[in-house]
């Protein structure tokens, strides 16, 4: 299986080059095509994961399917044989891991979702018992399951980390009613996807949406309830007071976090064992959340 890092396109204009997606303008639509970079604490690692653009872009396929009775999103075309002509020579690289959406107009703002308290969310809860301007139940322990879910935006930064904002400096930037419609889609979606994933044996923590305007409506863009942008959990293993295990890449940021590494610094490279096992739970996430068996040629 060739990995792939990064993508040139003869001919296509590159729009934008992400942390794992690089995007590809195409007529009046886009091509996204996933890579299998991962990034951790805000750095693109030197090792490429096996499969794992593939398996990203199939999982957040799955998901746009599952939620469009919510909400429509970008999609257009996810299957490379149906790509144009001139995208088509470039099969062997494209497959399986690209997709051609709408052109949106997006809004740079990230909806975070949080079913439970775990990650930057903890923290902030431990220090002043909220998370943003949100007022949260006492004496909550770690990855504790919240009463309801809640909405924590962030700004979406170009390079470096999001940072959380309050709801209503949300609504200052971007308008109380545009806030208010993502805020009721993104908990809507979560709650549906969250749902579905519990009776699979997998716990959906956290997870963060994006949003676009197409002909002044607002669509769901970009990824959804990947490995990359949300916490998974095994629910057979789910024990509040203590860090979940995980089918997401807290498994890669654990391990950093057990070297010398000082995150301020080139990353070092993952030793084949842990880029192996990385590659298996988004295996497992692919498997558990679809049903399906995970194959590819």
């Amino acid at each position: 299986m060739r990995l792939i890092g990064e993508v040139e396109i003869e001919g296509l204009e590159k729009l934008k080059s992400g942390k794992v997606r690089e995007m590809f303008s195409y007529n009046n639509e886009i091509l996204i095509v996933t890579t299998d970079r991962i990034s951790a604490f805000d750095y693109i690692l030197p090792t490429l994961i096996p499969l794992k653009g593939i398996i990203l872009n199939q999982i957040s396929v799955f998901w746009f399917h599952f939620l469009n009775n919510i909400m429509g999103n970008h999609l257009l075309e996810t299957d490379v044989d149906a790509f144009p002509k001139t995208l088509r020579k470039h099969k062997e690289m494209l497959k399986g891991r690209s997709v051609l959406v709408k052109r949106a107009k997006i809004y740079p703002i990230e909806c975070v979702v949080r079913g439970y308290i775990t990650g930057s969310g903890w923290e902030e809860y431990k220090q002043s018992g909220k998370i943003g301007d949100l007022k949260l139940p006492r004496n909550l322990k770690n990855c504790d399951k919240l009463p309801e879910p809640i909405f924590t935006p962030s700004t979406k930064e170009v390079s470096g980390h999001d940072v959380g904002i309050t709801i209503n400096k949300a609504k200052k930037i971007f308008g109380a009613k545009v806030i208010d419609v993502m805020m009721e889609k993104s908990i809507e979606l979560y709650k549906q996807a969250a749902d579905y994933a519990l009776k699979r044996g997998i716990i959906i923590a956290d997870t963060k949406f994006e949003f676009g305007a197409v002909d002044n409506q607002t669509i769901l863009v970009d990824e959804v309830l990947t490995p990359d942008s949300s916490r998974f959990w095994p629910l057979d293993a789910y024990e509040p007071g203590r860090q979940q295990k995980s089918f997401d890449k807290q498994f890669v940021r654990d391990y950093l976090l057990s070297t010398d590494w000082d995150r301020n610094s080139a990353p070092p490279e993952l030793p084949e064992e842990i880029r192996q096992k990385t590659s298996q739970r988004y295996m497992t996430a692919y498997e558990k959340l679809t049903g399906k068996k995970f194959r590819w040629k």
